[in-house]
């Protein structure tokens, strides 16, 4: 299962717009979702092995994750449930240059 916070499942989500984000969600229901401690994965690299990958390994040192800030995202295409490993990473992440 992967990590709580305060009640909220760690959670990697699409939109429509083609965001891919990682966050804490209480309700991943609906047409909305508001994530807190929400990244950006602005690019994964091709060792991620697509943005399903980001929820089983989490991002790698190829990936460049954006700092972390409460959201509300709309447009939701996907939620994907994240592994203990992908959070350690997504929630190590630097950004990569």
């Amino acid at each position: 299962m992967a990590k709580t916070i305060k009640g909220q499942r760690a959670v990697v989500v699409t939109t429509a717009q083609r965001g891919v984000f990682f966050g804490y969600a209480t309700d991943t229901d609906g047409e909305q979702i508001a994530l807190t401690r929400a990244r950006l994965c602005v690019y994964w690299s091709s060792d991620v092995n697509g943005f399903m990958g980001l929820a089983s390994g989490g991002p790698t040192a190829g990936c460049k994750i954006g700092p972390a800030a409460d959201i509300t995202l709309r447009g939701i295409t996907a939620v994907l449930e994240t592994t203990p490993n992908a959070v350690k990473a997504w929630e190590a992440a630097p950004w990569s240059r």
